[in-house]
C-alpha cells in the first residue's frame, strides 16, 4: 500500500465552505440559504446572532455532523445552529486569533472555540444531541462580503 503526503498547502486548498444558514431567534436550527452578506463588526445580515460581540459568526465541520449521523441522528447543515459548515478544514486545529478568508472578500478572525451549553437548548431536543459545544467554533468578521457555498476558505495569520 502506497501512502502520499498532501502537502499542507494542497489541503488548505480543499478548503470550502459547504453550506450556510441563518435564523431568525438564537438556539434555533438554522435554515440553509443560497448566500449570506457578512457586515464588518457585525456578522451575517439578518441572523439572530448578529450583533456587536466575539461570537458574530458560527462555524461546524460536515465532518462533526457526519459523527453524529454515525450515532444514528438525523441531521444535516444547519441543524446545530451554526452559520457555516465547513468541509476539508480541521476547526479545532486553529487559534484563537487565527484570520481566515472565505470566499473572494470575507475575513474572519476566531475568538472562540466551543462554548458552555446552557441546560438542554432547543437543538438539543431537535437532534438528539449537540456538537456545537464540543466542536463548533466562533468568529467576528473582520472584512464583510457575500459567502456562498463552494467558497474556498484559506487560513491568512492571525491578529498578531
Amino acid at each position: 500500500m502506497t501512502l502520499y503526503v498532501i502537502p499542507k498547502k494542497e489541503v488548505l486548498k480543499m478548503a470550502k465552505v459547504f453550506a450556510v444558514s441563518v435564523s431568525e431567534n438564537k438556539g434555533e436550527q438554522k435554515e440553509n440559504v443560497e448566500q449570506v452578506t457578512l457586515q464588518e463588526d457585525h456578522g451575517i445580515v439578518g441572523d439572530a446572532h448578529a450583533d456587536d460581540w466575539h461570537r458574530q459568526v458560527s462555524l461546524l465541520a460536515k465532518e462533526s455532523i457526519q459523527k453524529m449521523k454515525e450515532q444514528g441522528l438525523d441531521v444535516s447543515a444547519g441543524d446545530f445552529a451554526e452559520n457555516l459548515t465547513t468541509e476539508g478544514i480541521d476547526l479545532l486545529e486553529l487559534e484563537i486569533g487565527a484570520r481566515f478568508k472565505v470566499g473572494p472578500e470575507v475575513v474572519l478572525e476566531l475568538t472562540q472555540i466551543g462554548k458552555e451549553c446552557h441546560d438542554r437548548c432547543a437543538i438539543y431536543y431537535q437532534a438528539g444531541d449537540c456538537v456545537m459545544p464540543r466542536e463548533g467554533v466562533f468568529a467576528k468578521v473582520i472584512e464583510g462580503g457575500q459567502i456562498k457555498p463552494g467558497d474556498a476558505i484559506e487560513v491568512i495569520g492571525s491578529d498578531d
